[in-house]
């Protein structure tokens, strides 16, 4: 019998939320150094590649705004359960994936699956804590999140020097295995059965009218979901500007994007250590700055063809404000939200990925011609 998440160790319940919630880099940025090359394989141009983001993006916006609202109803561990075995299943057929059609419609289902752990993983800290406490517990979960941007990719490009891309969703697929045994064995029922509420769609919409309409909840998720397009649109057009244009290896281009990764670790870790002084909306507020900062200098860059020495500190500027952005946003947005965390939290993941799937394909508008090669 799986044990209550009170009787994990703090550290334990850290880690396996934060690998719960890490469904979205891991999905995304795993196999964005074989981009290029699964484009090649597939022939398929450079925006319908980009493509398989937007839709895992879109799978993981909509996935949020049901498995919200069934955890409200029936409680975190069940939905969880089975969006985990969903996960490892698509990835499967990804890796089986005969065009980039079919890789299109497998990842809107793969993100679908795994939207299920990101959204009870915010739903089940909304369970156990509430105010700075909370806000902490966010900031901890972007520590062990923050490691999957950077682990991804370099594992990514490590693995095509054996496999291709399609393997890379095997291993996906195996990621999820274990963390469907992990999350059987370790994490009980955190809503408890009086506090659930069903209803059917009708008390599911009125649940939702009622979030649209709280100004303040709706602007945290703004915050969050405009700092994501920004993110997304690095994700999506880094592969091809660092590779095609300016030459990288995949393994370089690994380096580069996990460099960049590390920046929110360390911001999500000053984050925690500021909260109870500074308070969240001014941590908040220093995040939402330091993105439209970079977006600013990547803009620059382009603009005035400046070259390197200007985009790669502004991609950097652009990922690490996601460590200041996301805990505060989320623990401000959830705090008046106990009863109805699910609903709440799957808001906020569609308003983060819907922006992020428009964003995204942008990034390949302008293509991928070469105008320089990389020095090392």
């Amino acid at each position: 019998m799986a044990r209550s998440p009170r009787l994990l160790s703090h550290g334990r319940l850290v880690v396996l939320l934060g690998a719960l919630s890490a469904f979205g880099p891991l999905s995304m940025d795993m196999y964005l150094p074989g981009l290029p090359s699964m484009a090649r394989d597939l022939s398929a141009p450079a925006w319908a590649a980009q493509l398989t983001i937007t839709t895992s993006m879109l799978g993981l916006a909509g996935g949020q705004l049901v498995a919200g609202p069934i955890s409200d109803a029936l409680g975190r561990r069940r939905p969880l359960l089975a969006g985990l075995a969903a996960y490892m299943a698509t990835s499967l057929l990804c890796a089986m994936a005969p065009n980039i059609w079919m890789l299109l419609g497998f990842r809107l289902v793969q993100g679908a699956a795994g939207a299920a752990g990101i959204v009870i993983a915010r739903a089940v800290v909304r369970d156990l804590h509430t105010g700075v406490a909370a806000a902490r517990f966010f900031a901890l979960l972007m520590l062990v999140n923050g490691l999957a941007p950077i682990l991804a990719p370099l594992v990514g490009g490590e693995l095509l020097h054996v496999t291709d891309w399609r393997g890379i969703f095997v291993v996906l697929a195996a990621i999820g295995a274990a963390l469907l045994l992990a999350a059987w064995a370790m994490l009980a029922e955190t809503l408890a059965p009086e506090a659930r509420h069903g209803g059917g769609l009708t008390a599911t919409l009125r649940v939702f009218g009622r979030l649209v309409s709280d100004r303040p909840f709706m602007g945290y998720a703004l915050a969050m979901g405009l700092c994501f397009g920004t993110m997304a649109a690095y994700i999506g057009g880094s592969p091809f500007v660092l590779q095609d244009i300016y030459g990288a290896s995949p393994q370089v281009f690994s380096l580069l994007f996990a460099l960049n990764a590390g920046g929110i670790i360390a911001a999500s870790q000053v984050s925690r250590a500021l909260v109870e002084r500074v308070g969240s909306r001014a941590l908040l507020t220093a995040g939402a700055s330091m993105s439209a900062l970079g977006a600013l200098g990547v803009l620059a860059s382009v603009t005035l063809d400046i070259g390197l020495a200007t985009l790669l500190p502004s991609f950097f500027v652009v990922v690490t404000s996601i460590g200041l952005v996301f805990p505060n946003a989320t623990a401000l947005a959830l705090a008046d939200h106990p009863r109805t965390a699910g609903s709440a939290s799957g808001l906020l993941g569609l308003s983060q990925f819907a922006t992020g799937a428009v964003a995204a394909p942008l990034a390949g508008v302008g293509g991928s011609t070469p105008r320089c090669r990389w020095r090392s």
